[in-house]
C-alpha cells in the first residue's frame, strides 16, 4: 500500500479528533429542527394560512416553508385548503390518528380499556352532575346562575367533561385499532 504525502500523515504528537463532539450527520442531513420548527408551527395554525404566514410563525423563509408545507401535505398533516394564493390548514383527522397510534404503542390492551373505563366513569359523572346528556347540551351562563358558580369554574367543569369525551374517543378507537391488528396477526 502506497503511503499518503507527509503533507498528509499525522504527527506523531497530534491528538485524534473527538468525533463524539461532532455534529451527528443525521442532525446535519435531516434538518430536524427547520422541519420541527415548520411542524409546530403547522399545529398552530386555527384558520387556513399562506406559505409566508407558516414561514413566519416558524422563523424560516418562505422557499422553505414552500418545500416543507408540500412535503407536509404528502404526509396528510396538512391540507391545501385553496391554491392561488396557496393556503393550508392542519388536518385534524391526521393529529388524531398520531393520538391512536402513539396510544396503542405506549399502552397494552388491557391498560387502555382500564383507562376508557375511567374516562366513562368521569363522563357518567359530569352528565350526572348537569343532568344532561352532552356538553354540548349545557348553558355555563344558565348553570353557573342556577347553581351558584361562577362562570369560569362552569367553564372548567364542561371541559374537562369534553375532554372525558373526547379521550373516550381516542381509547375507542386505539382499542378497536389494537383488536384489528391482533386478529391479522392471528391470520
Amino acid at each position: 500500500m502506497k503511503q499518503p504525502k507527509s503533507s498528509l500523515r499525522a504527527d506523531s504528537d497530534e491528538k485524534a479528533p473527538d468525533f463524539d463532539a461532532l455534529t451527528a450527520i443525521d442532525d446535519l442531513v435531516a434538518g430536524e429542527r427547520t422541519r420541527d420548527d415548520f411542524f409546530d408551527a403547522v399545529l398552530g395554525l386555527n384558520e387556513p394560512a399562506t406559505a409566508g404566514e407558516v414561514a413566519d410563525r416558524a422563523g424560516h423563509g418562505v422557499d422553505a416553508a414552500r418545500e416543507y408545507l408540500a412535503w407536509f401535505e404528502r404526509l396528510g398533516v396538512v391540507t391545501k385548503v385553496t391554491e392561488s394564493p396557496a393556503t393550508y390548514e392542519r388536518n385534524a383527522a391526521y393529529l388524531e390518528w398520531r393520538r391512536v397510534q402513539r396510544l396503542q404503542r405506549e399502552y397494552t390492551t388491557d391498560k387502555l380499556l382500564t383507562q376508557l373505563q375511567t374516562a366513562t366513569e368521569a363522563a357518567e359523572e359530569y352528565a350526572a352532575e348537569f343532568d344532561a346528556a352532552a356538553p354540548d347540551d349545557v348553558s355555563i351562563a344558565d348553570y353557573a346562575a342556577d347553581t351558584d358558580q361562577s362562570v369560569e369554574a362552569v367553564w372548567e367543569t364542561l371541559s374537562a367533561w369534553k375532554t372525558a369525551h373526547r379521550r373516550i374517543d381516542l381509547l375507542e378507537r386505539a382499542i378497536m385499532a389494537a383488536d384489528a391488528t391482533e386478529q391479522q396477526s392471528a391470520v
